[in-house]
């Protein structure tokens, strides 16, 4: 069964959003490589702001349902697959991870109240992690969401500072290089 007109209109706008970005995503555009007019559109959508919140919330449980599935059964293997999994995501679809966690717009999650109790699907996973990690041991008992938040900002800023150009490494030793960081937030710093 072919897609009904909000769904190809939203599909329409996530592969223009992941190709070039959100500000590429007009109402115009959306409608005609979707195949409809533009007042098609909004029927569907009242404004872009509407047809972006719900290719965000898209996108974010398409992101999400990925996440987690490697690794292995031990601490290390988790957290190293969380990892990349993070990292395949902002590297490869670098726009979307842009709209997604760094842009401002209107309906982003804000920490602490949208991200508690399964408030996003793509800090979710880590979440889970992070109190399994606590009830066995592998992590000292703390506040799960700030435990996940610490682990998260420091890939974040990495990614943000290797997207900018300011980190001049070849991938795979970028991506060592967010394991040796994430691992030595892990160790903690302090001598």
């Amino acid at each position: 069964m072919a897609p009904g007109t909000a769904q190809r209109l939203a599909d329409a706008a996530l592969a223009i959003l992941i190709a070039e970005g959100a500000p590429a995503v007009t109402m115009r555009r959306v409608a005609a490589d979707a195949g409809v007019t533009t007042m098609a559109t909004y029927r569907h959508f009242p404004n872009r702001e509407a047809l972006l919140r719900t290719v965000a919330v898209s996108a974010q449980r398409d992101v999400a349902a990925t996440w987690g599935r490697r690794g292995g059964a031990d601490f290390a293997g988790q957290l190293a697959g969380l990892l990349d999994d993070f990292l395949d995501f902002a590297l490869g679809r670098p726009n979307l991870y842009a709209f997604l966690l760094t842009d401002v717009r209107e309906g982003a999650r804000r920490f602490p109240e949208d991200f508690a109790e399964g408030g996003s699907p793509t800090f979710d996973p880590l979440v889970v992690a992070v109190r399994h990690w606590m009830g066995a041991g592998y992590l000292r008992a703390d506040d799960p969401l700030e435990v996940a938040l610490t682990l998260t900002s420091c890939a974040q800023g990495l990614v943000q500072q290797y997207l900018g150009g300011r980190i001049g490494l070849p991938e795979a030793d970028f991506r060592a290089l967010c394991a040796r960081t994430v691992g030595r937030v892990l160790n903690g710093i302090r001598g």
